[in-house]
């Protein structure tokens, strides 16, 4: 028995994280699942259609809620066709590349104060440093795939990865002069102040926000930006001879990449976990305590709200406009987005010196 308390103490620590772990990535998983369900629905509304209506639980329709567990049956169940004369060791590396760097991102993200399973004082520039590994995984498996179709599109993706990734690392420089700390916490902890939404980042880094998010879009390969994978020019891109869950985890890595890209959107520039009515207590001299009313409001339930309409900004993206020409996204990146965030940053820079409230008081 003392053998086996002294082994529980050993490996408790362990396990306490493997439990942390499983704890945000259960979730994580069934909501990328069901974001390609919201996606379908969304967009079928969009475009007058219907959507997934048929596969429901126990012979009820239940609005179609069972397709993505049949998706994902179907994967699983599905041959994993290697083309010959590919790399088999990297063709089958190049997903769990992709996927693992996508989760591992969620390792320093706060969902409620305290609430983080890493609170690292570096926990910005450990996120742009994990998530931009991803493109390993692209390039990798267009170049074990043997295949010019994939090679073209993994070429396609990591230029256009390492053009917005400029763009977005210098958006979210800004936070970090702003809030003065690379910890996400902190970073959320800067936006606290007594006018509720108007206290958040995102309004005196207006500029930076939107070449952040768009930045995102494309960093996702998601339309407007998905050359990567544009079907009318070369098929399905990098992924091109990937089926069954090889092919399942470039799908869940894509979709997991814009939940985070949500997630760190609302941190970074809407205030995370804090509530819209933080710090308003009266509206135009009459005593209205808004902050009262809805304080038994959890923070990770305002901070799941926020990412949520970023990621119907994702799915209105793709239903409404068309696909850029390569050489449009490039001029984007490089000519536009690149000098707009290094003149904020000057802005911003002068904004701190002089200590201009509410966003920037005490900041250095």
């Amino acid at each position: 028995m003392e053998t086996l308390l002294n082994f529980w103490e050993f490996i408790k620590p362990v396990a306490i994280i493997l439990g942390y772990i499983v704890l945000i990535m259960v979730p994580l998983i069934l909501a990328v699942a069901y974001l390609t369900y919201a996606e379908r629905k969304i967009i079928g509304f969009m475009q007058m259609r219907m959507g997934p209506n048929r596969v429901g639980f126990f012979g009820y329709r239940l609005w179609g809620l069972g397709q993505p567990i049949a998706d994902t049956f179907k994967l699983i169940f599905k041959e994993i066709v290697i083309p010959s004369g590919a790399n088999k060791f990297l063709f089958i590396i190049a997903p769990i590349i992709s996927i693992g760097t996508a989760f591992a991102a969620w390792a320093v993200v706060p969902f409620d104060a305290g609430v983080v399973l890493a609170d690292v004082n570096a926990g910005l520039l450990y996120i742009l440093a994990i998530t931009s590994l991803g493109v390993y995984g692209v390039i990798i498996a267009g170049w074990a795939s043997n295949s010019k179709y994939a090679l073209l599109g993994a070429l396609r993706s990591a230029a256009q990865i390492v053009s917005y990734e400029i763009a977005m690392g210098f958006a979210l420089v800004g936070v970090l002069i702003a809030a003065g700390s690379l910890n996400l916490s902190a970073i959320v902890a800067a936006q606290e102040g007594e006018y509720g939404v108007a206290s958040w980042f995102w309004l005196p880094l207006f500029p930076l926000f939107l070449v952040y998010f768009i930045s995102g879009v494309a960093e996702t390969n998601r339309a407007p930006f998905d050359v990567a994978e544009g079907e009318s020019e070369i098929v399905a891109g990098f992924h091109v001879e990937y089926s069954g869950t090889a092919f399942a985890g470039f799908f869940l890595a894509e979709y997991a990449n814009m939940i985070i890209i949500a997630a760190l959107a609302a941190i970074m520039f809407f205030g995370g976990w804090l509530s819209p009515f933080q710090g308003i207590h009266s509206i135009f001299g009459l005593p209205v305590d808004l902050e009262g009313w809805f304080a038994p409001v959890p923070g990770i339930v305002w901070l799941v709200f926020k990412m949520m309409f970023f990621l119907l900004l994702f799915l209105w993206f793709r239903a409404t406009f068309p696909r850029y020409r390569y050489d449009q996204i490039m001029r984007l990146g490089w000519k536009v987005f690149i000098p707009i965030t290094i003149v904020w940053l000057l802005v911003v820079g002068a904004a701190v010196i002089a200590d201009v409230p509410p966003w920037f008081a005490g900041a250095r």
